[in-house]
Formats: structure tokens, sequence, C-alpha cells
């Protein structure tokens, strides 16, 4: 009898402890987090938005990550089809001006420093701008971003050769 109540306890334990390695991550990693949905909004507080629903959408669904070591390509794709929906559903595009672009200083090394090629990224199709950003400036390895697209690498090495070509050219244009 006391099997079964050792195997309960031993399951909520764990759900209590995957639980807390979820939410210590988002709290280690909400910066990145929410430059992330920042490159694909525009906007301070639908970012912030988008971030929120993630974490909610996260801990509801926990139960679908089976191995925690998983937990940054898991949630990561989480956060990239949060943003990728809320784009669908508002077909929002956004022009930021000068000054709301220095208010978002957080005072650390900004990954878009030069202006021309975050415009440039800007005109990319979001399934290329997405494996830029997760494989320049998230710096994740090609494989954890064919995990987060759940995509095969070869598609995303196709796509990523494809996405720098007309990055190239974009700014040869604009110089």
């Amino acid at each position: 009898m006391s099997n079964p109540k050792k195997g309960e306890l031993r399951a909520h334990m764990n759900k209590g402890s995957l639980e807390e390695q979820i939410a210590d991550y988002i709290v280690a990693n909400q910066d990145n987090h929410y430059r992330l949905a920042y490159s694909y909004v525009k906007n301070v507080d639908d970012a912030l938005d988008i971030v929120q629903d993630s974490i909610y959408k996260a801990i509801s669904a926990k139960d679908s990550l089976k191995d925690s070591s998983y937990l940054k390509t898991w949630f990561y794709r989480i956060l990239i089809n949060s943003a990728l929906d809320f784009l669908r559903k508002h077909k929002k595009i956004v022009v930021i001006d000068e000054e709301t672009m220095s208010g978002l200083d957080s005072g650390t090394i900004d990954k878009y420093q030069n202006l021309d090629l975050q415009r440039a990224l800007d005109e990319l199709p979001d399934y290329y701008r997405s494996i830029i950003v997760l494989r320049y400036f998230e710096d994740l390895k090609i494989k954890e971003v064919a995990e987060i697209l759940d995509v095969n690498i070869n598609t995303v090495k196709t796509h990523l050769y494809k996405a720098l070509k007309t990055l190239r050219i974009q700014m040869q244009d604009e110089d």
C-alpha cells in the first residue's frame, strides 16, 4: 500500500521540480526572451505580452517536456510560435522612431548595433529571420535551431545560407 503513495509523491515532487526548473530558466533568461519577442513585433508592450503568453503556455504544457535538458529549445519554440501567432493575428507592421529605440537601452551591449542590419532583418520573411536571430543573436547551434523550429538540420543550413545571401544583397543595396 505504501508503494503507490511513494510513487505518487515522487511524481508530484518531479512535477514541482520541473516547474521550478522552468521558472528558474525563465527568470535567468528573461532579457533574452524579451529581446527575441521584441525582434518580431517591435513593440514593448506586445513583446511583454508574448513573453507572458509563452510562460503561461510553457507552464500549462510542462508535461510535454519529456527531458529537462531540452528546456531551452522547448521554451524557444513556444516563444517563437507565440510571436508568429501574434503577428498572424494582428498582421502588425510597426515603425519605431529613434526616441523609442533609445528608450529601450537597458545599459547592456545592444545586439542590434547596426540599424541597417536591423532593417534588413525586418525585411526578411519570418522563417529566415527566425533562423538568423536564433543562430547569430541568440548564439544557438544549428542543431538547436533545427529543434526549436522543428525542421531538419539540412533545411536549417539551406535556409540560413539563403537568408545570409538575401541579407548580403540587401546590405549592398543600401550602400
